[in-house]
């Protein structure tokens, strides 16, 4: 069993800053996420979202923001436990005591989870049953693997949009086809790709993908209208995603339907166990990454003086003395 101060569960946004600011207190620490790189949700399914309420930045990058935040955040040195799960919490000693998959356990002077939404799934496309990794896919890490490529989009949330936006100047064509008249992304992003060369087909369903060994075609059923049969070779499935908080349901926390109920100092009913970021709940909560970030130090300065007493709970400003 290893020590270590501080032991982050959730590489998103809220972990890496939070990695960062528990270095700026001398504390060690180590971030676990089941998923293989850091970034959460942005690095996973919106690497090419533009975001634009981030302080200090008019507008950034998915992938940029991911990228700044590990720079950041290796200034602590953090140890990071990549594509494991955080399966069991137990307290010895009076600290919690983390048992990962695979067995390995932290003996942790203190917990913070910034899981989001917890551990998430696609949701499937039933039509392409048998392509996934034969031209569909559920998230594009590289749009430029798409380059010169017939590419059919199937959604029409925020997701979709961004993908039809940062393909279009990629790919030979892009078709967006939804099963409703009405989107559920942003007015604006819809507004965009509206302006740019692709193909948006409305109360339609994708029925059949066409191929041997990879997608070559799409049937497309619109309602009351002819079923058309669209050139693919690459399929995306935008249609959201399923999430559960997995282990953390059985660790005794407090919660509140899918998130976690903490208190100003982010501490949950546990003994030093922290949350920050989406996936804590407390009366006004806002749900922003840019929230996420001040819970992060929250969580961090409190763990801080249950780690050792003879800490101060505010540590000065990271300018102080420069």
């Amino acid at each position: 069993m290893r020590e270590v101060d501080v032991a982050i569960i959730g590489a998103g946004p809220s972990g890496l800053f939070a990695a960062y600011y528990a270095g700026f207190r001398g504390l060690s620490v180590a971030v676990v996420d089941a998923l293989p790189e850091p970034g959460g949700q942005i690095a996973a399914m919106y690497p090419e979202k533009m975001i634009y309420d981030i302080a200090g930045f008019p507008v950034i990058k998915g992938r940029d923001l991911v990228a700044n935040l590990v720079a950041q955040a290796a200034t602590a040195n953090p140890e990071y436990l990549l594509g494991v799960r955080a399966e069991h919490l137990e307290h010895q000693d009076g600290k919690p005591v983390l048992t990962l998959a695979g067995g390995e356990r932290l003996h942790c002077g203190a917990v913070i989870i910034t899981g989001g939404l917890g551990s998430f799934t696609p949701r499937p496309l039933p039509a392409a049953v048998g392509f996934v990794g034969a031209g569909l896919v559920y998230f594009v890490p590289q749009p430029a693997d798409l380059a010169g490529r017939d590419v059919l989009i199937v959604g029409g949330g925020d997701s979709a949009f961004d993908w039809a936006a940062a393909l279009a100047p990629l790919a030979r064509s892009v078709t967006l086809v939804h099963r409703r008249e009405r989107f559920r992304a942003h007015a604006a992003t819809v507004a965009r790709v509206r302006e740019l060369p692709v193909r948006i087909v409305i109360n339609a369903e994708v029925t059949k993908l066409h191929g041997d060994t990879v997608v070559t075609g799409v049937d497309v059923a619109v309602r009351g209208g002819v079923a058309e049969t669209l050139p693919a070779d690459a399929v995306i499935a935008a249609l959201g995603f399923t999430a559960d908080l997995g282990p953390l349901v059985d660790w005794g926390l407090r919660l509140d339907r899918r998130h976690i109920v903490v208190d100003s100092a982010m501490a949950t009913n546990l003994p030093r166990v922290y949350a920050a970021g989406d996936i804590t709940e407390y009366p006004g909560k806002v749900r922003l990454i840019a929230t996420g970030f001040g819970e992060a130090a929250t969580a961090v300065n409190n763990a801080a003086v249950v780690i050792d007493p003879a800490a101060h709970l505010f540590p000065g400003h990271s300018s102080d003395g420069t």
